[in-house]
C-alpha cells in the first residue's frame, strides 16, 4: 500500500548512508522513491525474483528468510532504521533472500538502478554502501557459525542475546517471532526451542510467559552462549 507525502528532508537515511550525497543527488534519488505500508506477514522482497527497488525500513521489524529445498532458514532479524536489499547490488538484481514483515512496517522503496548509478558516480557513497553491506553480512555469517558449531542451548542463548541487544534494546521484551520462527533462526527444532526456554526459565536465567521474555541473569546466559 502506497501512502503519500514523503518527508525526505527529515529522513534518517539522509544523515547516515546518504551523507556523502549532494542535495541535488539526494533529491534526485528521492524523486524515484515511494513510501509503503507493510502489514505483519507481508513479503517485502521475494527470494529468487527480479529486484527493482531497495527498501529503507523506517518502522518495524523484519526477518530475512532463505528457502532451502522447502525448509525456511531465518538468516537475520533486523529493525528500522535499515536498508533492505543490499545483496542485490552485486547479485544481478535477483533477491537472494525473502524479507518478510514480523510487525507492521513502513518503508521507502528506492529505485535500484538510480541507486547504483549514484554509487558509480560518487565513490564516497559507494564506500559507505559497501561498508554497510559488509556489516549486515557479518551478522548473518556469525549466525551461521553459531548454528554450525554450537548445541541448541548455545544457539538459543545467542538468539536471545541478539534480540535483547540489537532488536529490542532491553532485557525485557515481547517477542515478534513465533516459537517456530525462533527455531528457524536458531537452527534447531521447535521442540528444542520449547525445551530450552523451559530449562532456562526453571533455572531462573530468563522468565518466560507466552511471548514475554525477561533476561534475569545475563551473565549466565552469556556463558551458555560462549560455551555452546
Amino acid at each position: 500500500m502506497i501512502f503519500d507525502n514523503k518527508k525526505c528532508v527529515e529522513c534518517h537515511l539522509r544523515d547516515t548512508l546518504c551523507k556523502c550525497l549532494s542535495d541535488n543527488e539526494f533529491e534526485a534519488l528521492a524523486s524515484y522513491s515511494r513510501l509503503y505500508v507493510y502489514k505483519k506477514g507481508d513479503v517485502i522482497l521475494d527470494q529468487d525474483t527480479k529486484c527493482f527497488e531497495l527498501v529503507y525500513l523506517t518502522k518495524g521489524v523484519v526477518k530475512f528468510v532463505l528457502n532451502n529445498d522447502g525448509r525456511e532458514l531465518i538468516v537475520a532479524v533486523d529493525k528500522a532504521q535499515t536498508l533492505i536489499g543490499l545483496a542485490n547490488i552485486l547479485n544481478e538484481d535477483i533477491n537472494y533472500f525473502s524479507v518478510i514483515a514480523l510487525t507492521d512496517c513502513n518503508g521507502c522503496a528506492i529505485n535500484l538502478s538510480k541507486f547504483k548509478m549514484l554509487m558509480m558516480n560518487n565513490k564516497s557513497f559507494m564506500f559507505e554502501v559497501m561498508s554497510l553491506s559488509t556489516q549486515m553480512f557479518r551478522g548473518a555469517i556469525n549466525n551461521f557459525i553459531s548454528v554450525a558449531r554450537k548445541q541448541s542451548n548455545g544457539r538459543v542463548a545467542d538468539v536471545l542475546i541478539y534480540l535483547s541487544d540489537k532488536i529490542y534494546n532491553s532485557r525485557k521484551f515481547v517477542l515478534d517471532l513465533s516459537r517456530q520462527e525462533l527455531a528457524d533462526f536458531a537452527g534447531c527444532s521447535k521442540e528444542q526451542i520449547i525445551h530450552t526456554l523451559r530449562n532456562l526459565n526453571n533455572d531462573n536465567i530468563i522468565k518466560v510467559s507466552g511471548k514475554n521474555i525477561e533476561i534475569l541473569d545475563f551473565e549466565k546466559l552469556a556463558t551458555i552462549s560462549k560455551v555452546g
